[in-house]
């Protein structure tokens, strides 16, 4: 059983503490440092995990919850429960994702991660799938090294787009090495 990412997300408590702080209505980095009791770089570093996770957002008026991103969630694991095997919509996997794919991807590089969930994880999958093979461990260096190359010119970073492939169980790291799990190749 794999954790859920969501979960995941709101197990460390500065980003927990950040989080409340931002639910509760603090809408800038320092009213979010102050409210949560966190250091500077601590808020810094909660705020750009959250904001990546797509749980805050920030606009015009400061930092806010994404509400339509748990919304979206909701949906999602609803259609999923009542015997739905993925988001819902009208079109085939194939097309939904063929979709999907040519409107975030251009010439084998991300052009940006989608908000919408189910999405992402359509992305984030094909990343995994044309990046790495089962049964090679690949360094920590090697790993960066081909994220990179997805994200050039992307306002995403290879960092994020790694953190991703191990919170959603695309590979699995240990000792500053990582490997596509067994469980990935069912999938």
């Amino acid at each position: 059983m794999t954790t859920d990412p969501l979960i995941r997300l709101f197990t460390d408590e500065g980003r927990a503490r950040a989080f409340a702080a931002v639910v509760l209505g603090a809408d800038t980095p320092a009213k979010v440092g102050e409210a949560a009791g966190l250091a500077p770089k601590d808020t810094a570093v909660a705020l750009r995990r959250l904001q990546a996770s797509g749980v805050i957002s920030e606009g015009a008026t400061g930092l806010s919850v994404a509400y339509g991103a748990f919304r979206e969630r909701a949906r999602e694991e609803r259609f999923v429960a009542q015997g739905g095997d993925g988001a819902p919509d009208a079109r085939s996997g194939d097309d939904r994702t063929e979709s999907v794919l040519r409107t975030f991807l251009r010439d084998g590089r991300l052009v940006r991660l989608p908000a919408q969930w189910q999405r992402k994880l359509v992305v984030i999958r094909h990343i995994a799938e044309r990046t790495f093979e089962a049964g090679v461990e690949y360094p920590e260096r090697e790993v960066n090294e081909k994220l990179r190359a997805w994200c050039e010119d992307a306002p995403v970073d290879h960092v994020t787009l790694r953190r991703y492939l191990v919170d959603l169980g695309h590979l699995r790291r240990q000792f500053g090495y990582y490997w596509v799990p067994e469980s990935a190749n069912a999938a």
